[in-house]
């Protein structure tokens, strides 16, 4: 069993072959798969696409790059929709410092509205980091201190790549990473970058259709592209496959509350 815990299969490079890219994500062995939003429409189409296929889990969040033409009734859909019983996180949010820094001001107020909404909701939040490291992890961590209810700040900082430095703040802030692609990128790094990261912190993405894995790399990402990541992260560890599987399952079935796949699993509590 493997958990895609972060793809974005509502996005149009899926449009003529959606099902045959589930078809092969489930002979693969996924057995569900998290689609996190990026702007509003993204959480209508993502929940459009569960009620066809269940495997599919939805998160309800506005990407750091949308958040400029982003208003306060934008946000205001975004905290209705957390209230909804079929969203189970609030993702992804974060920081991008990558494309354009002329919003930064405004990418911090609309994560710390993120934050304290996952917060009061009690649903886990999915990161988005790019270049932002530091800022972000402060924020969480201002955050966290000042929150009621701090133990509810937790969920992924997702596309993970370190340094060491901010591995350690990530787990000092109670939080978990996601490996994906970037894993098995040569001369990419991130293997020592991760390298104190306990297994039971780590959960397993894609982020399809982006940052397919060797020997892939360059092409469209998709779920079934992640037994490349397991298999990396297997030899690294000195793990079997199975173990990755197992233990990446878990953490995930734990982080997001989908303890419904504990009988498809075979895990126990």
């Amino acid at each position: 069993m493997i958990i895609d815990t972060h793809a974005h299969l509502y996005l149009n490079q899926f449009d003529s072959d959606l099902e045959q890219v589930i078809e092969r994500a489930q002979l693969a062995g996924i057995k569900a798969i998290l689609l996190p939003a990026i702007d509003l429409p993204s959480i209508t189409k993502a929940l459009d696409l569960r009620e066809k296929w269940p495997l599919f889990h939805v998160m309800a969040a506005m990407h750091p790059c949308e958040v400029n033409a982003a208003t306060d009734a934008d946000f205001a859909e975004i905290e209705r929709w957390a209230e909804d019983e079929r969203i189970i996180a609030i993702g992804e949010t974060g920081l991008d410092y990558y494309w354009d820094t002329s919003f930064n001001e405004k990418q911090h107020d609309f994560v710390r509205r993120h934050i304290r909404l996952a917060a009061r909701v009690d649903k886990p939040i999915v990161f988005h980091d790019r270049q932002a490291s530091e800022d972000l992890i402060r924020i969480v961590r201002e955050e966290k201190e000042a929150s009621p209810h701090p133990d509810r700040i937790r969920g992924v900082f997702h596309c993970f790549g370190g340094p060491s430095n901010i591995s350690h703040a990530v787990l000092q802030l109670g939080f978990h990473v996601g490996l994906g692609g970037t894993l098995t990128f040569k001369n990419g790094g991130v293997p020592d970058a991760v390298a104190d990261i306990p297994m039971d912190r780590i959960v397993l993405e894609t982020d399809s259709p982006y940052l397919a894995p060797a020997p892939f790399r360059g092409k469209r990402n998709e779920p079934s592209m992640i037994a490349q990541v397991v298999e990396k992260l297997a030899a690294v560890r000195n793990l079997s496959v199975q173990e990755v599987e197992a233990i990446t399952s878990r953490n995930a079935i734990e982080v997001f509350g989908l303890q419904d796949l504990m009988p498809i699993s075979g895990l126990s509590e």
